[in-house]
C-alpha cells in the first residue's frame, strides 16, 4: 500500500499531493502544525519570524495538530512538502521522528519557488534511519 503524507503552508503542496495520491490510487495524510501558520510567520526576509526561527535552529521539531496515521501498513511513503531554506521544513522531521519507519521507503517531492532538493535527503536520513530516503520525480521532474 502506499501513502502520500505532506506538508503544505500556502496550499500549493496540497494540491500536488492531492495529484499524486489519485494517480497512484494512494492514501493520503495531511501533516498540519499544532498552530497553523501566518502569512507573517513565512515572511523568510524576517529573521524573527516563526519559519525563519525555526529554519535556524535545527533542533526546533513544530508540535503537529494531534491527527496521526499508522505508517505500518505502508510499504512505499511519498512525503511532500515545500522547499524552505533550500531544506524540508523542521514538520518533516517531527512527523517522522513521530514513526518507526524501518524498512520502508520514503519518495520526497517538493514544491518550490526555485530551489531544488539540494541535501534534503541526507538531512532527513537521520530522522527515520532505518528507512531508504530518495527523490521522486513530481510531474516529469526531480525538483
Amino acid at each position: 500500500m502506499k501513502l502520500v503524507a505532506y506538508f503544505s503552508a500556502s496550499g500549493r503542496t496540497k494540491k500536488e499531493a492531492e495529484k499524486l495520491a489519485g494517480k497512484l490510487g494512494a492514501d493520503i495524510f495531511e501533516i498540519a502544525p499544532e498552530v497553523a501558520y501566518t502569512k507573517a510567520d513565512l515572511n523568510w526576509m524576517d529573521k524573527t519570524s516563526r519559519s525563519s526561527i525555526e529554519m535556524n535552529d535545527k533542533t526546533i521539531r513544530p508540535k503537529m495538530n494531534g491527527a496521526d496515521v499508522d505508517v505500518s501498513k505502508y510499504d512505499e511513503i511519498y512525503l511532500g512538502f515545500p522547499i524552505w531554506w533550500y531544506v524540508a521544513p523542521t514538520i518533516i522531521n517531527t512527523f517522522l521522528e513521530s514513526h518507526d519507519f524501518s524498512g520502508k521507503t520514503i519518495k520526497l517531492f517538493a514544491t518550490s519557488g526555485g530551489s531544488k532538493f539540494g541535501n534534503t535527503a541526507a538531512e532527513l536520513q537521520p530522522s527515520a534511519p532505518k528507512a531508504a530516503i530518495e527523490e521522486y520525480m513530481l510531474n516529469g521532474k526531480t525538483l
